[in-house]
């Protein structure tokens, strides 16, 4: 009878191994959901500086009464213009949306509110990325719900399209209420 090798034996065991976790990988509710953990909690400090002549952002008006939207974005996000209209639309509904640009060039930046005008009630920018990493933010757009006690409630990764609006983000809106 030949020698076993442990060598033989690392293969297969490895395969099995991997197979075990895609296969409980994909018993997930929605594989495509991205976790967050600031769900439930008060929304994080922001070290952000202002952005042209708007509203600076603060930790305060996320406190305020009333639901709000806080939303990443940036002017070399493709995704974001597509956003933009519906986050007009948001505004223009009387809700209060405050943008967070990320890590962006202030000059296009502005130029890119200019062309498409400006949803935010304040805003401010994160050039280094900090107050991103304090959100768990996975990348542009991102936009979160906060509640009247300044409770993240909701979180959107990608861009707010119109299906999306009234499925996912009305509803959210309508929950932290």
């Amino acid at each position: 009878m030949p020698k076993i090798s442990p060598l033989m034996i690392l293969p297969p065991v490895l395969f099995a191994g991997l197979a075990v976790l895609f296969y409980t990988g994909m018993q997930r509710e929605n594989p495509n959901a991205l976790p967050s953990v600031r769900i439930g909690q008060p929304a994080p400090a922001m070290t952000l500086v202002a952005l042209g002549g708007a509203e600076k952002l603060t930790a305060e008006a996320l406190s305020e009464p009333g639901v709000k939207l806080v939303n990443y974005w940036a002017s070399w996000c493709a995704p974001c213009r597509a956003e933009h209209p519906n986050l007009m639309a948001l505004a223009e509904e009387g809700i209060p949306i405050y943008g967070i640009n990320y890590k962006d060039d202030p000059d296009k930046a502005q130029a890119f509110l200019e062309e498409l005008g400006n949803p935010y009630a304040a805003m401010g920018a994160d050039e280094s990325g900090r107050t991103g990493i304090d959100w768990g933010l996975y990348g542009v757009p991102e936009t979160f719900v906060i509640d009247s006690n300044g409770v993240v409630t909701f979180r959107f990764p990608g861009p707010i399209t119109q299906r999306a609006l009234e499925s996912q983000v009305r509803p959210a809106i309508e929950a932290a209420e």
